[in-house]
């Protein structure tokens, strides 16, 4: 079977492939969009993760005819009532302009005491099989924030982000550490068993 993860983020598509080759997903045949022609998308204007992440599979399966999965992610600060969230990679105004939208981050946050630092990262992924059914699910991985970057790994607001349980920022983890834990991870996880029945 041919699966179609829908997204145009190099570095999300690679960290969507490395979990589902772990996830040992025989017999399926993982496509990015640079694998099939070119079609119209929706721009992403739905007021929460799931609205997107839904609207992104069926754009690519309608367009292409092959199960499409899709991920809607963004970091949620407690502080901010769970902003940056849907918004998360055009934060300062610019679309993806990572050190843009930390700069920004860290200077809303500057006066925030430590104990009141908290975060989520927040992955949704749905996944669409074309004329039938939808799934959608959702991970989230807590932490804190710090106030300075460390770490060169990962991208986003990894080089803030200090997992529960963990003394090191996800910019810092191996791609293999970050996997097993992550918010992707960890929707991609709930979405294993319904990948298991299609393949």
């Amino acid at each position: 079977m041919k699966l179609l993860l829908a997204s145009r983020n190099a570095k999300k598509l690679r960290e969507l492939q490395r979990i589902v080759v772990a996830e040992g997903l025989d017999g399926i045949e993982v496509l990015s969009l640079s694998d099939v022609p070119e079609f119209p998308e929706a721009p992403e204007t739905a007021p929460d993760f799931e609205g997107n992440a839904l609207a992104k599979a069926r754009d690519a399966a309608a367009a292409t005819g092959l199960v499409s999965v899709a991920d809607d992610s963004g970091l949620a600060v407690d502080e901010l009532n769970g902003m940056p969230g849907v918004l998360s990679a055009r934060w300062s105004g610019k679309h993806g302009d990572d050190d843009a939208n930390l700069d920004l981050l860290l200077g809303q946050l500057g006066d925030v005491p430590d104990e009141r630092r908290g975060a989520a990262f927040v992955s949704v992924v749905a996944m669409v099989v074309p004329g039938g059914e939808e799934v959608v699910v959702r991970g989230e991985w807590r932490g804190t924030l710090l106030r300075a970057r460390r770490g060169t790994g990962g991208f986003g607001y990894d080089p803030i982000f200090v997992p529960e349980g963990y003394e090191i920022t996800s910019a810092e983890m191996t791609p293999e550490e970050k996997d097993a834990e992550s918010h992707r991870g960890r929707a991609l996880k709930l979405l294993v068993p319904y990948l298991r029945k299609l393949g």
